[in-house]
């Protein structure tokens, strides 16, 4: 009577489990969970690029201040013909 008792219970709990997961899998929730997988990704990817453009501004100033360069000279003549 025990044993019938407790495999009664396990698959009671199996069968909960179970449709708790199929659950999960519907359409609407995957869906979900990839837009907010995917915006949490593109946040830190923003966060990301921010730092990085952050840190290029202050080593190119710093680099700038080293060498003495506080005007860009541009030796490069743009004369080149468009094909016409």
């Amino acid at each position: 009577m025990i044993r019938r008792l407790f495999y009664m219970s396990l698959g009671a709990f199996g069968a909960v489990w179970v449709m708790r997961k199929l659950q999960a899998l519907h359409p609407n929730h995957l869906a979900r969970r990839a837009v907010q997988n995917a915006t949490g990704v593109l946040e830190q990817m923003r966060e990301f690029a921010g730092d990085t453009l952050e840190g290029a501004a202050k080593r190119e100033t710093e680099l700038r201040s080293k060498f003495g360069l506080d005007t860009v000279e541009n030796t490069y003549h743009y004369d080149v013909k468009d094909g016409r």
